[in-house]
C-alpha cells in the first residue's frame, strides 16, 4: 500500500476534496447542524457554526498525514459541500479501511452518496492498494444499508450490541469488499 492522503477526486456530478474552515458555513447549513442527519451517527449535531469551524480547522491540520482521508462532497452545480466520505478507522492492522459517510437530507435519495463512495472505493483499491474496504451501519438505518450494497460491498455479519450512536447501543450490520472482489466486479462490469 502507498497512502496518498486526501487528494481531489472527480465524478460526473461531484468534486470530492479537502474541507477548510471557509466551508464551515455551508457545512453547518447543509448537514452538521441537522439533528435528522446525525440521528444514526456517533456525533451530535453542531450547536453553532463555530463548532463546525473548529472541526474543519482540526481536519486541515490532519491533511498532512497521508493516512488521513476526509473528503467533502461538493456537487459541481452547487459549488459547496453537502456531506463527507471518510476513512473512520483502520482494521486488521491497517489492511482494511472502514468508511463512513454523511450527507445533507436535501440530497438524500439522489444517488450522490453512491457516486461519492464508489469514487473513494476506486481510489483506495486502485491508487492506494488497500486490500479491503469495509463499512458498518445501524441495522435500523436501512437507507445506509442500501447505499453500501449499491457500492458493491458484501454483507458479512451483524454485530449485536456492538455499536454506539445517538440512539444509544445498537446492532451494526458489517459489510466489506476485498480487492479481489473489486477486481472481479470490474471485469464483470458491475463497478
Amino acid at each position: 500500500m502507498e497512502h496518498k492522503g486526501t487528494v481531489t477526486l472527480e465524478t460526473p456530478r461531484l468534486w470530492l476534496r479537502r474541507l477548510c474552515p471557509e466551508d464551515a458555513e455551508a457545512a453547518f447549513r447543509n448537514w452538521t447542524g441537522d439533528a435528522r442527519v446525525t440521528s444514526f451517527l456517533t456525533w451530535k449535531p453542531h450547536e453553532s457554526l463555530e463548532t463546525t469551524r473548529k472541526l474543519f480547522s482540526e481536519w486541515c491540520a490532519r491533511y498532512a498525514d497521508p493516512m488521513f482521508y476526509q473528503w467533502g462532497i461538493v456537487p459541481k452545480l452547487l459549488g459547496e459541500p453537502i456531506g463527507t466520505v471518510s476513512v473512520v478507522r483502520y482494521l486488521k492492522d491497517g489492511a482494511c479501511a472502514e468508511l463512513g459517510a454523511c450527507i445533507g437530507r436535501d440530497w438524500w435519495g439522489l444517488g450522490i452518496s453512491v457516486e461519492a463512495i464508489s469514487a473513494v472505493l476506486r481510489f483506495l483499491f486502485l491508487t492506494v492498494g488497500m486490500p479491503e474496504v469495509g463499512a458498518c451501519h445501524d441495522v435500523e438505518n436501512t437507507a445506509s444499508g442500501h447505499v453500501i450494497q449499491k457500492c458493491g460491498l458484501f454483507y458479512r455479519m451483524t454485530l449485536n450490541g456492538q455499536g454506539q450512536n445517538n440512539r444509544g447501543v445498537v446492532d451494526l450490520a458489517r459489510y466489506s469488499l476485498t480487492r479481489r472482489e473489486y477486481d472481479t466486479s470490474l471485469l464483470l462490469g458491475h463497478v
